[in-house]
Parts: structure tokens; C-alpha cells; sequence
């Protein structure tokens, strides 16, 4: 018999006090970004995991840098291997500091797909 398991998504969950320093978490942000975790979509980042503990660590970055996460959703179930699924999270993030040049960063090494968009 499968078992079904419930994800508590809510926001309230992601206040957490920002208990590391910018440096570091621009640091961790911009290896989001060279492994493709991590994509700019307008004015917002998009942060895309299959570990719910990762979307936490990326709630911690953000609001070190001082900005705010907007929404946390599952959006798909993706395949690893031939016999498991696991579930992909998306975060979005407003970061709206004039002190921080992760855009600028994204431009020159991180690209318009995610690594976990399907190859058309």
C-alpha cells in the first residue's frame, strides 16, 4: 500500500533570523549560480532543489543579503533513476539591495535554464 506524505509548504516556516554574514551567503549564492540552482527571472531569483533543506539554506542567504522569499511550491515530480520520483522546489526571492551584485554575477556565469528544465 503507498503512503502518501504531506509537505507543509507555508512561509512562516522560512523566518528564520539570518544568522550568517553577506559575505558568505553571497558566496554560497553565487555557487547556486554556476551549478544552475539558481536563475534571475526579471527582478526576482528563482532557486530550484529536490532537497527541502537546501530551500532553508537559501531562505538563510536571502535574508542575509536582506531580501525577502516570496513563495516556496512544489512544481514537479522528476525522475531519478528509472524507478524513483522526487518532488523539484522552487523558491522565488526578491532582493532589492543596492549593495549586492549577484545580477551582475548571474550575467557573466549563470544562464536562463535551470538544471532541472527538460532539454527541447
Amino acid at each position: 500500500m503507498k503512503s502518501q506524505t504531506f509537505y507543509d509548504l507555508s512561509l512562516p516556516n522560512l523566518a528564520i533570523k539570518a544568522n550568517m554574514l553577506p559575505p558568505e551567503a553571497q558566496k554560497k549564492m553565487q555557487c547556486w549560480i554556476r551549478s544552475r540552482h539558481l536563475i534571475c527571472s526579471g527582478h526576482f531569483f528563482v532557486f530550484e532543489t529536490v532537497d527541502y533543506s537546501a530551500i532553508e539554506r537559501f531562505s538563510e542567504c536571502v535574508g542575509a543579503l536582506g531580501g525577502t522569499i516570496i513563495s516556496v511550491d512544489p512544481s514537479n515530480k522528476i525522475w531519478m533513476g528509472d524507478h524513483r520520483q522526487v518532488i523539484l522546489y522552487q523558491a522565488r526571492a526578491s532582493l532589492h539591495t543596492p549593495c549586492h551584485n549577484l545580477k551582475q554575477y548571474w550575467i557573466k556565469y549563470g544562464g536562463f535554464r535551470s538544471r532541472f528544465d527538460e532539454q527541447a
